[in-house]
């Protein structure tokens, strides 16, 4: 897993004043907001008056909606990556067991759900941290809590749901991936996991800050978080490409009839379709949620679609080939088993309330 160090960008800011540093920061958020206005502005003029593309036929709008909501995915999770880079330098599972020890179980899952809220990692780059927790002593089901909550609820989807939903879905999101979460921890919580779990996890070595670094300056700070921002915007960007282009052909070429009939929230089944067909799909969040904006905007049921997404991104079939190196079969399947369980509920109590 990776280990959290002050320096680990190529540029050494630890000779930058502190004026200098906080200059730097206000420059980078001035350029940032330069380039959001921009794309909010100028692709119309550009592709429409300039180029002469007629925005409102399919090819025209499809190749207007690519571009633009491509930047403005990009550029929101380049400037949230990096904002919650800053805050991340002093995650350390040493530092999490010991913060969780003596804490109440409900107390201990939210802590758990709430990290995973704040590490942005998808279902099968959330693993190698879950085994440093395991192995610090963090009790299994809080970190199946975290395991869970990594992937469902983080600062990329966040943002993208944000952008694509609005607040109102975003928030029902967010409190939907929680109850999963914690919900499925509160289970596992009520059984003994210990020997459920390869006993490697137990020996693996736990990750500290390099030469016993207790503090971490503000330039150590910027030099990680700008690092950080390097390694997952370049893990996730070629699935923003793909998953905007999905959408903007569903944009453009399929009619909103075919799933209003087909997948509205008259059908039953819908929920458990979209469960079935997304767990093999294996987007993160960054991928699956502009393709689930347009299949909402063409008519599908607002708890089908976010069953879709959790299914997605939290269950997939990379995922299980990996957790069936560190969990013994029956925890494995009961693991995908509750989750799947409490994204299908979701879907069916968010289709009945938006009925």
């Amino acid at each position: 897993m990776d280990t959290i160090t002050p320096n680990r960008s190529k540029t050494d800011l630890r000779t930058w004043s502190k004026p200098a540093l906080i200059g730097f920061l206000a420059l980078l958020a001035a350029v940032w907001a330069g380039l959001y206005f921009l794309n909010e502005n100028i692709w119309v003029p550009i592709l429409g008056d300039w180029i002469g593309l007629d925005l409102e036929s399919r090819v025209g709008g499809s190749i207007e909606f690519f571009i633009y909501d491509s930047l403005k995915i990009l550029l929101l999770l380049a400037g949230m990556i990096f904002a919650i880079g800053l805050l991340r330098t002093a995650l350390d599972p040493d530092r999490v067991r010991s913060f969780l020890e003596g804490k109440s179980l409900l107390v201990a899952l939210l802590l758990a759900a709430a990290l995973g809220a704040v590490t942005p990692f998808c279902s099968c780059s959330s693993i190698p941290l879950f085994i440093g927790f395991v192995a610090a002593g963090v009790p299994i089901a809080v970190t199946l809590t975290f395991l869970i909550a990594s992937p469902l609820i983080n600062e990329v989807a966040f943002v993208m749901l944000l952008q694509s939903f609005g607040w109102e879905v975003t928030a029902g999101y967010v409190v939907a991936g929680f109850t999963i979460a914690i919900v499925a921890g509160f289970a596992f919580s009520r059984f003994n996991l210990t020997s459920q779990v390869e006993e490697f996890v137990y020996r693996t070595p736990v990750s500290q800050l390099e030469e016993g670094t207790t503090k971490i300056t503000l330039a150590g700070r910027i030099n990680f978080a700008r690092e950080d921002t390097r390694e997952i915007f370049g893990r996730v960007w070629k699935w923003v490409l793909i998953g905007v282009a999905i959408g903007a052909v569903i944009h453009g070429w399929i009619p909103t009839e075919f799933f209003a009939a087909y997948a509205g929230p008259d059908n039953p089944f819908a929920v458990l379709l979209a469960v079935i067909i997304g767990v093999p799909l294996y987007f993160n969040a960054a991928g699956v949620i502009p393709i689930a904006a347009e299949l909402w905007d063409k008519g599908m049921a607002l708890g089908t679609v976010m069953a879709f997404m959790m299914a997605t991104v939290a269950l997939s079939l990379p995922e299980f080939i990996l957790l069936k190196r560190i969990l013994k079969p029956k925890l494995l399947f009961a693991f995908f088993g509750v989750v799947a369980a409490g994204i299908i509920v979701v879907g069916f109590i968010f289709n009945f309330a938006m009925a």
